[in-house]
């Protein structure tokens, strides 16, 4: 994930949304022969959204939930979402893409992201800027840690 020198945590979110986002599109532009690019991209698009699952589970959401009860509510629906989308990730990485329902499993991934997206992007994301964490330390501990994650995998 490529990131300025100092971002602040939902900007890192909102960046790396972006970035799998486009990651989803170029999948969706291969055709149907292109096995080993969509592969490799299904690959990356679940490698991303792993590391970016885990930092806002670990780092993001506790802050978040620690701040505020009312965002509680929407940690945890955040959280169920997150859990949806791990499983079709496992299954992705356990398929190869010439099997039945692999392009599928994707595009369903892709829609569950682009929905969960539009949730934080629109609902939790502001309400998060008003709560007074200190989101420059917060990006800085979980793009330290988005960066062990992808190196280990």
């Amino acid at each position: 994930m490529t990131t300025k020198q100092a971002q602040d945590a939902i900007a890192l979110l909102t960046s790396q949304h972006k970035e799998v986002t486009a990651m989803f599109k170029e999948f969706e532009e291969l055709g149907d022969r292109a096995k080993a690019g969509k592969k490799k991209i299904a690959d990356k698009i679940c490698q991303n959204l792993v590391m970016h699952t885990m930092i806002e589970e670990e780092i993001f959401y506790p802050a978040v939930r620690e701040r505020s009860k009312e965002a509680e509510e929407m940690v945890e629906e955040a959280i169920v979402e997150h859990a949806s989308a791990k499983d079709l990730i496992a299954q992705i990485q356990e398929m190869d893409p010439d099997e039945e329902l692999y392009d599928a499993k994707v595009k369903v991934l892709g829609e569950m992201i682009e929905h969960h997206v539009e949730e934080e992007e629109k609902e939790m994301f502001p309400k998060v800027r008003k709560m007074g964490l200190d989101l420059e330390t917060l990006g800085q501990e979980m793009k330290a840690r988005g960066d062990e994650i992808m190196a280990s995998s």
